[in-house]
Order: structure tokens, then sequence, then C-alpha cells
């Protein structure tokens, strides 16, 4: 596979999309839930929001700035974790991890989109910093998650 192939594998059509277009990119003024995320590394930061109605996901938004892969994987985070409840959501965490370490294609589509990532370690932790931040969010942790502890 040349570098070329491996490229195209991690920008796919549908991670530059959410990147130039990212969905749910706001801040949820009546949010029950939020936390932050850094990537030293990268420079990437991100506030995750959720309002949750129950142990639902009833919605989700975030803000900040970062690279195409981590606004990526935040867009399409956010459209897959709505309706979600906390224990999906995990789940749901679980299952991208692999994908991003390991390129495994999982049961969600939208989320194999992510699975020539693990050809990039340090790309890696791009992805997976906004599932950090809303696990966080999930578990009502109030200081702000890093990638660093990300094993790539």
């Amino acid at each position: 596979m040349t570098m070329f192939d491996a490229l195209g594998d991690l920008y796919q059509q549908v991670i530059l999309d959410h990147s130039r277009s990212p969905r749910n990119f706001h801040v949820l003024p009546d949010a029950t839930s939020t936390a932050r995320g850094q990537n030293p590394l990268c420079g990437d930061q991100i506030q995750v929001f959720l309002r949750m109605d129950g142990d639902r996901i009833a919605d989700v938004g975030f803000q900040g700035s970062g690279c195409a892969i981590s606004k990526a994987s935040a867009s399409m985070m956010t459209t897959v974790l709505k309706g979600k409840s906390r224990g999906e959501a995990k789940h749901l965490f679980e299952q991208f991890h692999a994908t991003v370490t390991t390129g495994e294609p999982q049961e969600n589509e939208k989320l194999s989109a992510f699975s020539g990532v693990h050809k990039f370690p340090a790309r890696v932790k791009c992805a997976i910093l906004p599932w950090h931040a809303v696990v966080a969010a999930l578990d009502g942790k109030s200081e702000p998650v890093t990638s660093e502890s990300e094993n790539t």
C-alpha cells in the first residue's frame, strides 16, 4: 500500500465532509453535563455538551478547534449519540476505540469511516479525544481530559 492509499483511507470523504461542515457544532445552553478535552500534541481543544433526559442523551453539541480528524470525529460522534443511553454511548466509545486503534470495521458503519486512522498513531489521539470528553461528561468529571494517556 502506498502512502497515498493510506492517506485516502485516513481522509475518507465522510471525514472530510464532517470536518468541513461539522454537525451539532454549538453550545447547548440547557446542557446538564459538559466536559473539556485537550490534545497537547496536536493542539486540539474540544468541549462537549450533553442534555440528558434520565439515562438518555436527549441532545449533544460540541465546540472547539482542532485538526480535521478531531473535528470530524466530534461531529460524527454527536450524530450517533443522540437518543442513546449511557450504556449504549459507552459501548459505542469502546467500538470506536477499537476501530481507530486496530482498523477493524464496526457494526456502526459511520464509525468505520475512521478505520484508516490506526495507520497514523499520532492521529488516534485526535480521533478519540471527543469520545474521552463525552465519557467524562457522562461520568460527571469536571477536570479536563487529555489524549496523552491514550495508547497508540
